[in-house]
């Protein structure tokens, strides 16, 4: 009985078959006040149909047919969904999901304000956002090399460091407060409608990183002559080592009449509070570069144009695409054996939309010849319009790579016994 009974709170029990034929359609008020009708879905509901005789027609019961089927429905409709343990449990599935979304959020909350470096190869400024140190006089950020940076070599392009290169100097003025509505001018130069133009670019590069290395680039200003502005960057990886060294000279130019501008006292008593008294991290190279044409240059690349995304904002091409048109021109053998060390570049004219160029070389310096056992090469470029006016002169300097040394990609060799 017990176990009977603990059965039936949680699971229907039918009715016994007897039941169902102890009362008789129509066998009158006797036999309608009888019925007991047990639910299909629950053993303990009973439902007792209307007990009153049917009503009678000419001596013959009318309606008893009707009140049984009437008492049928109402003990189906009225029969709930039997009450057991699990169904009486509340849904914890929403409690659950609302705990993890808070949990979550506070997470990354907390990584945000006090994240640390886990690993040696992870500086500070996680988030590459940069910051300005000594004494609000340098520019320090972050950059980690993608996968889309980096070349048949493994390592990151000239291209990408320039890109650090142009991104910091943005940003070391945009943290300064010094930016105004022109692309790296100051409000007082957005006033005078003046921007900022490279006359020299110098670069040295000691190591290029790898993919997934995270790079260290400072950069700071300083005054060069009357009317112009220098400014020095240097890259280094986590251990503090020198990867690249970059000195630049900066002039203004009106946008309008693309003239070049003496810098104007109220501009400059913006600027000079930023500058940082020291010597070019580059020492300057005062040989001059020599102009080449089509009869002492040994490669020309012609009908190199620029494309819509090479324009910045001040709608002239962005000063990295020059260095990929000048290496255009650059012997195969040289980019597959060596890797370029020095760039020079003289910009003197700018270039629009609608240009079309030619970029030429011409080889300088011994070792080339014998591929077998290369040694420096030296280059001499000239970036030109059609018409024969300069856009832009340079001199490169290649080194051979490891892999043509030692065999192996980034694989030292091993130290000699005698040595060790």
């Amino acid at each position: 009985m017990v176990a009977t009974a603990a059965t039936s709170s949680f699971f229907p029990v039918p009715s016994p078959p007897g039941d169902a034929k102890s009362s008789k359609v129509g066998s009158g008020s006797a036999s309608l006040g009888g019925i007991k009708s047990k639910s299909a879905s629950s053993g303990a509901l009973k439902v007792k149909a209307n007990a009153q005789a049917p009503p009678k027609i000419n001596g013959s019961p009318f309606g008893s047919t009707t009140s049984v089927e009437t008492a049928k429905k109402e003990d189906v409709v009225s029969s709930p969904a039997p009450r057991t343990f699990i169904n009486q449990l509340p849904d914890w599935s929403m409690l659950l999901a609302a705990i993890t979304t808070m949990f979550l959020a506070a997470e990354k909350q907390w990584m945000m304000l006090d994240w640390k470096p886990k690993r040696a190869d992870m500086l500070m400024d996680p988030f590459g956002i940069g910051r300005i140190v000594q004494d609000g006089l340098v520019f320090s950020q972050n950059f980690s090399i993608r996968s889309y940076e980096i070349g048949a070599d493994r390592t990151a392009s000239i291209e990408t460091l320039m890109n650090h290169l142009q991104e910091t100097a943005l940003n070391h003025v945009k943290t300064a407060g010094l930016l105004g509505d022109g692309f790296g001018s100051t409000p007082e130069m957005s006033k005078r409608d003046l921007i900022w133009v490279v006359t020299r670019m110098q670069i040295l590069v000691d190591r290029y990183p790898t993919w997934g290395e995270v790079v260290h680039v400072d950069t700071w200003v300083s005054a060069s002559g009357k009317n112009g502005m220098r400014r020095d960057w240097l890259v280094r990886d986590a251990n503090g080592k020198t990867l690249t060294r970059a000195s630049s000279v900066w002039v203004m130019m009106n946008k309008v009449t693309r003239r070049l501008s003496k810098i104007p006292e109220d501009v400059r008593g913006e600027i000079e509070p930023y500058f940082l008294n020291s010597d070019p991290v580059v020492n300057e190279d005062s040989t001059k570069l020599p102009k080449i044409d089509d009869k002492t240059a040994d490669y020309i690349r012609k009908g190199l144009t620029p494309r819509w995304n090479d324009l910045d904002v001040n709608q002239h091409v962005n000063n990295v695409k020059y260095i990929g048109w000048v290496l255009e021109s650059a012997p195969p053998p040289i980019l597959e054996s060596h890797e370029l060390a020095a760039i020079t570049l003289e910009y003197r004219r700018e270039c629009g939309r609608d240009s079309v160029l030619q970029s030429l070389t011409a080889l300088a310096g011994t070792g080339f010849g014998n591929l077998g056992d290369p040694g420096e090469v030296e280059c001499q470029h000239l970036l030109r319009l059609e018409d024969g006016a300069e856009i832009v002169r340079g001199r490169t300097e290649w080194r051979p790579k490891f892999a043509n040394n030692f065999g192996v990609m980034g694989q030292m060799p091993a130290a000699d016994d005698d040595n060790a």
